[in-house]
């Protein structure tokens, strides 16, 4: 397969063209859809949506944010920039992993190795990162496990789709909250209650792979304050025969890879809350084959694979205290298993296992406040303790290990928050805490935040925030007995200062927001080959990064609603100024809905450019297009729902960077695909 590099050709450039062509008559037609609205509503009285500030209309699904300042508040109100995915969203533009939602937010983006998921941020996704920069949070409980610190954005994320009520892109710094991990952002996802779910809800799914899917759900009310929502899943797929040319050979079956490519895992889920109690429970195991050839493996065989497991419970009491007080006490417990198994021709013919086991606990603290019904104070604290950190190396047989290290940490941290209200138009938010690791010194990271309103529906947001992680035992003591990696112990955190500015406003019927940012790494923990041609963890230096972001929002009475963000991103070493890879300097994302036929049938398009990402070897993939497309029928029949969607609409070729361990520079990405999906309610 010939990838598009960075220079293009007369057919490249022409598809590019028309590629332009139909993004900007898209937009145009965003623009002017308001004719379709008032040809909709022509006399009409207004309706009450209709007699509603343009902030309320705007917000109907969503007007407030849990996840920017550990309590409800409004979006205009957060000292950071945020963008919320509903339900809603996840319907209509057919998303079916959390790396499909991700992709379709302003600045970020997703790439694949065709096993796990790497999530962008700000332009910043190093190789040999699992994601480790960005906290993922279920109703706030924290899913980054203890041995790689991943936030799973793929199928490896044990939490179904269907069951989320609204998911909080919290970007900027937040270890001022949240300590390690929370480096360029938060992830808050927030489950669907008992009264988005009411009775019993069945949902089955068909797509491209032989790929299946069925969901059952539960979910009632029963009085007295007592509410459960219980729901198990099940997927499987055989996924794509693929080529990759670095293995084009007759030993190596031509450089195809058929039948790696499988997939399969299941989760289950339940909350229960009655008053101010919640015990909320989640279990997943999720198998993938590895059809790359990844770490010098043998290619086009599909023992190779790895199996994520994680769980955990947690147990959450709230309550209201007298004069504007509320008081929060949370205990928890999760668990973590990878068990990777790799083929290898040594010779002999030889499985190597790699084995990882993660078992942690855990406990909260918070309190809120509201003083003269103006200032809201908050301050909370947090122990966690790593009961396991377990990682072994070894072969089946013949029987060799190469590593079996066992230990356990523990960290502290407190915080505090004011948000002050200075004048009717000026709001100040300042906040820092404090955290204690095991092995590493303690770690104080503020940050402020100046929101003014000039004017009426006019926000401004000037953002200084510090955050930094602690080495994962991953990058810490992982090796493969320094065949192909070496463990360094030594390694210290890294830190990053952040400056935003945040201007957002309401023009008629449109919200529009622009945004800079730059930000500054010490101590970046970086991915490296030493002397001895193994790969390993290292300290690296400084780096910096910039950019700027444009968002358009609209939404109109007739069901009709869009969106368009413009990010530009640009990352680069202090010390030299040289590029880093693996990151697209453009991003423009387009979504459009509207009824198609009345109020029962809709459709959803969704438009991603993602600009040419410089590859390991210094090659470059060319930039590419794609295009989703949705067919959406809500209560069709009283109680079913019916959606059709289509992905990668165009069958676009392209790629995404590869890793140190793989011998190809850049990774195959899915063709057009397809996916059915019914759900009844009774």
């Amino acid at each position: 397969m010939n990838h598009n590099r960075a220079v293009e050709g007369p057919r490249d450039r022409q598809v590019r063209i028309v590629t332009l062509r139909v993004f900007f008559v898209v937009l145009f037609s965003l623009i002017i859809a308001p004719a379709f609205a008032v040809a909709e509503g022509e006399g009409r009285e207004p309706s009450g949506l209709a007699a509603m500030p343009i902030e309320e209309l705007m917000g109907v699904e969503v007007s407030t944010v849990l996840g920017a300042s550990r309590y409800e508040q409004r979006i205009s109100d957060a000292p950071a920039s945020i963008s919320i995915i509903t339900s809603q969203d996840i319907k209509r533009y057919g998303y079916r992993t959390m790396a499909d939602v991700l992709n379709s937010v302003p600045g970020l983006y997703v790439t694949s190795d065709r096993n796990y998921g790497y999530l962008g941020a700000g332009g910043f996704l190093r190789q040999g990162d699992y994601n480790t920069r960005m906290l993922l949070l279920v109703d706030g409980h924290r899913m980054n496990n203890n041995i790689y610190d991943t936030a799973a954005v793929g199928n490896d994320l044990i939490l179904d789709l269907d069951l989320v009520d609204r998911i909080e892109v919290i970007r900027g710094p937040g270890s001022s909250l949240y300590g390690s991990n929370a480096f360029f952002g938060v992830i808050n996802v927030i489950t669907k209650g008992a009264g988005h779910v009411s009775g019993l809800e069945l949902s089955a799914e068909a797509g491209s792979s032989d790929a299946n899917k069925q969901r059952a759900t539960f979910g009632r009310a029963f009085g007295r304050g007592l509410e459960m929502v219980l729901s198990a899943t099940r997927y499987s797929s055989r996924g794509q025969s693929l080529y990759y040319k670095e293995y084009d050979s007759p030993a190596t079956n031509s450089g195809r890879s058929d039948g790696n490519d499988h997939e399969g895992y299941s989760s289950f889920f339940t909350n229960l809350r009655i008053h101010g109690l919640d015990v909320q429970a989640a279990y997943g195991s999720r198998a993938k084959g590895i059809p790359t050839g990844a770490w010098g493996t043998v290619f086009n065989d599909d023992r190779t694979k790895s199996t994520d497991t994680q769980g955990y419970i947690d147990v959450r009491y709230r309550r209201a205290l007298k004069d504007n007080q509320d008081l929060s006490v949370r205990v928890f417990y999760d668990y973590y298993r990878y068990d990777g198994k790799y083929l290898f021709d040594y010779p002999p013919l030889t499985m190597n296992r790699d084995l990882a086991v993660g078992k942690w606990w855990g406990t909260e603290a918070f309190y809120k406040t509201r003083i003269k019904d103006r200032h809201t104070v908050i301050a909370g604290l947090e122990y966690r303790d790593n009961l396991v950190q377990q990682q072994k190396n070894y072969d089946d047989s013949p029987h060799a290990v190469y590593l079996d290290d066992d230990r356990g940490s523990y960290s502290l941290g407190a915080y505090a928050q004011g948000e002050f209200v200075v004048t009717d138009r000026v709001l100040v938010n300042l906040g820092a805490r404090y955290d204690h690791y095991k092995d590493f010194s303690g770690r104080l990271n503020p940050r402020a935040a100046l929101i003014w309103n000039p004017m009426e529906k006019t926000t401004a947001k000037l953002i200084y925030g510090e955050a930094y992680r602690i080495p994962n035992t991953y990058e810490l003591y992982y090796t493969d007995g320094n065949v192909t990696q070496g463990a360094n112990p030594g390694l210290d955190p890294e830190t990053i200062r952040t400056y935003e500015l945040v201007l957002e406003k309401y023009v008629k019927d449109f919200r529009l927001c622009l945004s800079g940012f730059y930000y500054d790494v010490e101590n970046l923990i970086s991915q490296q080959i030493d002397p001895a041609g193994l790969m390993v963890f290292a300290n690296t230096g400084r780096a910096e990064g910039k950019g700027i972001q444009f968002e358009m929002e609209r939404k109109w009475l007739a069901g009709f609603s869009g969106r368009f963000s413009y990010s530009f991103q640009e990352v680069s070493s202090d010390q030299d100024g040289v590029e880093f890879a693996n990151f697209p300097k453009h991003l423009v994302k387009l979504n459009v809905f509207g009824p198609v036929i009345r109020n029962w049938l809709g459709a959803g398009m969704e438009i991603q450019y993602a600009s040419a990402q410089k590859n390991l070897d210094g090659t470059r993939d060319g930039g590419y297009t794609l295009v989703n497309a949705t067919l959406l029928s809500e209560r069709i029949f009283r109680d079913l729902d019916l959606s059709f969607s289509v992905y990668n609409l165009f069958d676009k070729k392209y790629s995404n960077p590869g890793s140190r361990e793989h011998v190809q520079s850049d990774i195959e990405q899915d063709g057009r695909t397809f996916r059915l999906k019914a759900t009844y309610r009774f």
